[in-house]
This record gives C-alpha cells, structure tokens and sequence, in this order.
C-alpha cells in the first residue's frame, strides 16, 4: 500500500511553517511506515521545490507559484498535474488531503481522494462568529464535493461541516494520535505553581480570557505564575497584536507573574509541558487538539474549554476539568482546585494518559487508518 499526503504545513525544519493538521499527519504517516506503509508527504506552498527520502517517508516540498491572473486556480492544476505524475510514477494509491483552504477544488486525481476534516475556514468562522469570503466558502465546498470518500477528526466536527456546507452523505470518523513512546510522564521535574498555556496566541484559542481568568487566581493564591508560550498574532477583529490586547488586560499584580516565552521548537514546548503543574487550554475552536492530546499523553491534568469537541477528548473531572472559557469565575476555581491539591492533580494526570494510551495512541489509531484506506482502495477496483 502507498498512501500520499498533501498538506500546507508539516514539522520539518525546510517547512515554512507547522501547526497540528502538519504533527497529526506526522504522526500517522511515521506509524504508518512501521508498519511497512509506503508514505509520500506532498507539502505546498513552500519556499523551494526539493524531493527526498527521510525516516522512510519520500517528501515532496512544492514551491508556491506565482500567476498573473486565476492563480488560485492554476496553482491548483499545477499540484494537480504534480500529483499526477507521481501516482503513475510511484504507483501512489489513495490520496489524503484537509478540508483547509479546499485545496483540492477542481482537481481531478488519478487515484482515489480522501479528504479529512481538520476544520474548514468556515468552520471556525462558524465557532468564532466572524464572516468569511464567499471564494473560501466555494473553494472549501467544491473540495468536499470533489473527495471520493471524507474523513473526520472528531464527530463535532463532521456533523458542524456537513450542516455548514449543507452536505449528505456518511463521514467517517478517526482521531488524531500521538506517540506516546515519545511523550514522558515524568513529573519529577514539576515547577510548583506554573500554570501553562501553549499554542498561539490568537483570539480563537480563547487567550483573551486567560488574563481575566489568572487576575482571579492570583487573587487567592500569590506563589503562581503563568507561561505563555507560542507565537502572537495579529488579531483579525481589531489589527493588533494579540499579546498586547492580552497584556492591557492583566491586573498589575498579575502581570508580574506570566512569562511571554515566544515560540519555540516542539522538543522545547515539550519541557515546558513537562515543568508545569497546570495546563490551561481555554479554546473556542478547535476540530481535535494536538495540544490536549500531547498534554494529556504526559499525564497532566487540564483545564479546558467545554465546547463541541471537549467531551470527545476529556471526561470532566477525571482526566481534568472542562468549563466555559468565558466563565472566568469556575475557570480560575477549577485551575485553583488542581494547584492546591496536588494528590487530586497527579490522579487526573494518571486517568489523562491513561485515556489517551487507550483511545488515542499511534499503536491504536493508525490500524483504523490502514483499513480505511483498504475499504477505500477496493471500492475503486470494484
């Protein structure tokens, strides 16, 4: 079996960027080739064109092309017509691609297309209640259209996407995983008192809550501090700086206490992760959170938004707690409970990982991948 990705992003240092649609792929592509899978990665809109074969994995990075005129459309039939070529000369099987942007609008494979729904524009325009151009719109349908079979990250997000798009038909659904052989669960290196949020900062994460939320906090409780780590963005609604509009929110005292940390690589993000006694996820729009899944993996107990998918990936005060970011007031009690009980803190980092080693691991989920695409393949021999 050979099975391609195309994808926007990807965790390799020649990428121009990464976010989790790139790790979940990632993960399963590299699971995938333990189980002797040929994989191909497909990454465009890229800064060179350069292919290589790496941790068994052939990589494809194609360099963004520029039109005079309709270049959302020739640059599409031209990662079409690369595609192509690559089916025939690799004997690629199926192709899998997101529902982002609706890349695949238009094109015409020569093997079987299936499309996973990490989220569309218009689903976290939905979730965010903000317009989106009427081309996106077009563009992300025209790509559901166009797979011959769709995948889903979460049933949340499936049944939102089909509503959204006004589509029938059966989505089948497979989480996103994560290696936990690679995510620790060593706590010994706890900092107590360090409340962690990780991801960008952007408005859809819920971060403009986060300062209202930690105000409270430290309120009660002094000897706390709060990390934030991960890129700023420029807010859609307003044309700032996300940090800024954050930082004008924090009360003095508690500006004292958070730490802008930036970006950093994911081996870093992962020290981070494994330093802090709280992780503090607030987002109101998401499909399946790498973030979650990673910290869980690493048996740290949560706070977490409540919306859509959380109950998919959470069991509220078990694997930690869920509650409406917008609630300050239970959102600051709830990271409080679990910074002043250490006992209850590490039991639900335990129920955490445990959930994750049982349902979301890449010696579990990727089997569930492999026999889809075998469905997949078949129907098209049929």
């Amino acid at each position: 079996m050979h099975i391609g990705f195309l994808t926007p992003e990807y965790p390799h240092f020649l990428a121009n960027t990464t976010a989790g649609i790139g790790s979940s792929i990632k993960n399963l592509a590299e699971a995938l080739v333990r189980k002797e899978i040929k994989v191909s990665i497909f990454i465009y809109g890229q800064n060179i064109n350069t292919v290589f074969l790496e941790d068994g994995i052939k990589f494809h990075f194609i360099k963004q092309q520029k039109f005079l005129l309709g270049g959302w459309f020739l640059y599409r039939k031209f990662i079409q017509n690369y595609l192509n070529k690559y089916v025939a000369v690799d004997g690629i099987q199926v192709i899998e691609a997101p529902d982002w942007t609706g890349i695949t609008a238009f094109m015409r494979l020569r093997c079987p297309l299936i499309i996973r729904m990490h989220g569309t524009d218009a689903y976290f325009c939905k979730l965010e209640g903000r317009p989106q151009k009427t081309k996106n719109f077009l563009l992300e349908k025209f790509g559901l259209l166009g797979a011959n079979k769709l995948l889903s990250v979460s049933e949340f997000t499936a049944k939102e996407t089909m509503n959204i798009f006004g589509l029938k038909g059966e989505v089948k659904v497979i989480p996103n995983s994560v290696n936990t052989d690679l995510l620790t669960s060593e706590n010994s290196g706890v900092t107590a008192g360090r409340i962690l949020y990780f991801g960008t900062v952007i408005r859809k994460k819920g971060v403009l809550e986060l300062p209202q939320i930690f105000n409270r906090v430290i309120e009660r409780k002094v000897e706390v501090e709060l990390l934030i780590v991960g890129k700023d963005v420029i807010d859609s609604q307003t044309g700032r700086s996300t940090k800024e509009m954050m930082k004008e929110r924090f009360t003095s005292d508690a500006a004292r206490k958070v730490k802008w940390i930036g970006e950093l690589s994911h081996e870093k993000v992962l020290l981070e992760i494994a330093a802090a006694q709280v992780i503090v996820l607030p987002s109101f729009a998401e499909a399946f959170p790498m973030t979650w899944l990673e910290a869980m993996a690493m048996e740290k107990a949560l706070v977490t938004s409540n919306i859509g998918w959380a109950d998919e990936i959470m069991i509220d005060e078990q694997t930690g707690y869920t509650e409406n970011p917008k609630n300050h007031e239970n959102f600051s009690e709830k990271i409080l409970k679990l910074l002043n009980d250490q006992i209850k803190a590490q039991a639900m980092g335990r129920a955490a990982r445990k959930r994750i080693l049982e349902n979301f691991s890449t010696d579990i989920i990727p089997a569930r991948n492999v026999n889809f695409y075998k469905e997949v393949i078949e129907d098209k021999c049929t």
